[in-house]
């Protein structure tokens, strides 16, 4: 970006079931690469926050499907219209490259056009009532029904991405949903907002709130008139909601940790690719983005080798400049936390092959090798553009050590041996295996979720639909 070219600073307003709400204490948001002050959002206290919830509770929506369809189909026209100021509008308070921005904009454009196809399809089923004979001359229907009042709480790694996630399965589903927005990325989220409001949205039907999660995250959670609570963040986080919730629908992504095994037989120039995506698309501060990299022995060196060599082509910088592939992480903090992280691993045993060299909130890709699988960064997620590499000796051994963790999101496995494929299949205790592909793979129809501590339920459109609704049981 020109430096002579100065962002204009939006000071948005909360929204509350169909009102503009505005506090006397504001949030500043600022740009993790120039520090500069892009926006401010309010700083909501508890009793506002309640009140939104009340007004979301009492509204009865009188949307049918094929009204949610076209609103969302509207939508998703709508983003795509504005990509460029979108992309840029996430930059500016991510400091993710302009490259990684436009891609999230397509993502949440796909995420609008399946859940406007998915409306359309949320259906029961005739239970076969002859089974027993206290059915004989019964009709047994399972229909589904929206669960009511729906919070979000989302994340800061993907401003735009996360928030679509969660509102368009909600409202494709028949909810009325409340987002709270990370407080480093509040912004993207009102971009939203607008749009969906444009589109046809009636407003009674979401909220976006900002405000300190201690003050206001209780009665987000906790509110008996919130029927669930769908939350993308860290364990920790999460397992303080689910102890604040009650009892409730409740749908939690927490941490990743995602390995990428490459066996023996890999195709090393793929395996390389998918590598260097998975480990530094979006700084590396991707849940399902590649922590680990397990590699056997007959290609490790070839491996490591091509893998340092992509890696340090990649230019790391200015997220402005459309060249730039890796902007900065959220803050100079979390800078920090990953120099610390690979400083550890380093007095641990390991080689740094290239990067590790932190300038304010900037961290470059770095590549570390001969990376015990006892080091704090792959025991516990590194949330980073960092790539530790685990030489192992078996495939039994990988495996061993992908599951080591309390962790259990998404895995890749890089091979074309059948019983490779077979035995990661059945021995990875994740969400997801994903043949000859990182960790990172996504599409809007298919179901992504966790297992041990990664999370509760399951995102994807039509799958996060089914964990919105609930099921009524008719006899007649």
């Amino acid at each position: 970006m020109d430096a002579k070219v100065k962002p204009q600073v939006e000071h948005m307003q909360c929204f509350v079931a169909g009102k503009w709400l505005d506090s006397d204490r504001r949030l500043e948001v600022r740009n993790p690469y120039t520090k500069e002050l892009v926006g401010t959002v309010p700083m909501l206290t508890a009793k506002q926050v309640e009140q939104a919830i009340d007004a979301l509770a009492a509204y009865e929506p009188k949307v049918s499907a094929h009204q949610r369809s076209e609103i969302l189909y509207k939508a998703a026209q709508g983003v795509k219209a504005r990509k460029a100021e979108i992309s840029m509008g996430i930059t500016l308070e991510s400091g993710m490259s302009l490259k990684n921005s436009s891609v999230e904009v397509d993502r949440t454009v796909g995420l609008l056009l399946t859940a406007s196809e998915e409306a359309k399809r949320i259906m029961g089923e005739q239970i076969p009532s002859d089974t027993d004979s206290a059915g004989r001359d019964k009709i047994i229907l399972a229909m589904r029904f929206p669960v009511g009042v729906v919070t979000a709480i989302v994340p800061f790694n993907r401003p735009l991405n996360q928030v679509t996630v969660k509102i368009a399965p909600s409202f494709a589903a028949g909810n009325k949903t409340i987002i709270k927005p990370s407080q480093y990325v509040p912004l993207s989220s009102f971009r939203l907002l607008k749009i969906l409001l444009e589109s046809g949205m009636p407003p009674e039907m979401i909220s976006v709130v900002t405000g300190s999660s201690k003050e206001i995250g209780e009665v987000l959670v906790g509110s008996k008139k919130v029927d669930m609570v769908t939350f993308t963040g860290s364990t920790e986080v999460g397992q303080r909601l689910v102890q604040m919730a009650g009892i409730k629908k409740l749908t939690i992504e927490a941490g990743g940790n995602d390995p990428l095994i490459v066996c023996d037989d890999a195709d090393i120039d793929k395996a390389v690719e998918v590598a260097v995506a998975g480990s530094y698309g979006n700084a590396g501060q991707a849940c399902r983005g590649i922590k680990r990299i397990m590699v056997l022995p007959k290609v490790a060196d070839a491996f490591v080798e091509k893998f340092t060599q992509k890696s340090m082509a990649l230019k790391c910088g200015d997220p402005f400049d459309p060249a730039t592939d890796v902007g900065t992480v959220i803050d100079e903090d979390a800078a920090i936390g990953i120099e610390k992280a690979v400083n550890a691993a380093v007095a641990d045993g390991a080689k740094v092959l290239c990067g590790h060299k932190r300038t304010g909130a900037l961290y470059p890709p770095t590549v570390l090798d001969h990376v015990k699988p006892t080091s704090d960064m792959v025991v516990n997620e590194c949330f980073g553009p960092t790539a530790p590499i685990i030489r192992c000796q078996t495939l039994e051994e990988a495996v061993k050590i992908c599951n080591s963790t309390e962790y259990g999101l998404q895995s890749g496995v890089m091979t074309k041996n059948l019983d490779n494929i077979r035995y990661c299949i059945k021995h990875l205790k994740v969400g997801a295996v994903n043949i000859n592909e990182g960790p990172q793979f996504d599409m809007p129809n298919i179901p992504f979720g966790g297992v041990k501590q990664s999370g509760i339920g399951r995102e994807g459109i039509r799958y996060a639909i089914q964990e919105m609704t609930y099921i009524k049981t008719v006899v007649m």
